[in-house]
This record gives C-alpha cells, structure tokens and sequence, in this order.
C-alpha cells in the first residue's frame, strides 16, 4: 500500500522555513557590535584643584607573636612587648588590649586601621584564637596574617 496523500491535506514545507531561519541568524550576527565602547575608561579621573592632599593607604600595624616558655610574646609595634603567661591569660590580654590603645593613640590610629599579625610556627594555636578575638572585639576588622616561611 503506497503512501497518498489526501488533496486537501496540509504539509509543512521546511525548506523555506530554513531558509528565514538562516537569513535571520545571518542579519543578526552580522549586525551585532562585538566591540567595546572606545572612549569608556574604567576608572574616575580627578577633577583640576588647587594643592588637594590625595591621600593612600595606611601602612598596618604590625604586630608580632612568638613563643616564650610560659606562654607568649606580643610585640605591638617596634617597642611594645606584652608577656601573656598560661595561669593569668584573661588579664594579660586586658593589658594587651591596654598597651594597644595607647600604641594607637601615640600612632593616631582608628580601629580602622589595617593589622598585620606575624606568628611564629611555635605558639599555640589557642593563644594566637585568643589574640585574634580581643583585637576583633576591640573593634578591628581588617586583620590580616603574614605569611612566613
């Protein structure tokens, strides 16, 4: 039984349907702008002032932890060494938190302000915690660990 078609029946050509399909795909790649805005510069350019301090990023505060035989070391600074001992850990770091204000205020630093801890591989991992908490509760949040080898 050969296939026939009835005379009234609707077919779907699909060639001319291609066809549009391709002219438009062509017009649409040939018309798109692939490239970007010549004049755009990402950046905001200073307007023209007269004597206008810019001013840059603050240098951190250093602050340098190392390892003592009953405890640890907390170096503020070039000057300023805090000893924190394992039996009167609470208040060793008031007076740290004591010794940084005035280290701030000599220094006429914000809360702000970047930190930068340096630590040796020998200190616990709990003092260091510890450390980390008081200067975070004392309202610093850019606090930041240098890597040493």
């Amino acid at each position: 039984m050969k296939y026939r078609r009835r005379p009234g029946a609707f077919a779907l050509r699909m060639a001319p349907m291609i066809d549009v399909i391709f002219l438009l795909l062509i017009f649409f790649l040939v018309t798109a702008d692939y490239r970007p805005q010549e004049d755009f510069l990402p950046c905001r350019l200073p307007t023209a002032q007269a004597a206008v301090l810019s001013i840059g990023r603050v240098e951190p505060l250093v602050i340098y932890i190392a390892d003592s035989i009953e405890g640890c070391q907390v170096q503020i600074g070039e000057n300023t060494i805090i000893e924190i001992h394992s039996q009167s850990v609470e208040e060793d770091l008031a007076g740290l938190i004591e010794k940084l204000r005035s280290v701030m205020n000599q220094q006429r630093r914000t809360t702000s302000d970047p930190i930068e801890i340096v630590c040796t591989d020998e200190v616990k991992w709990d003092y260091l915690a510890k450390i980390y908490n008081v200067l975070y509760g004392f309202g610093m949040s850019d606090i930041a660990f240098r890597m040493t080898e």
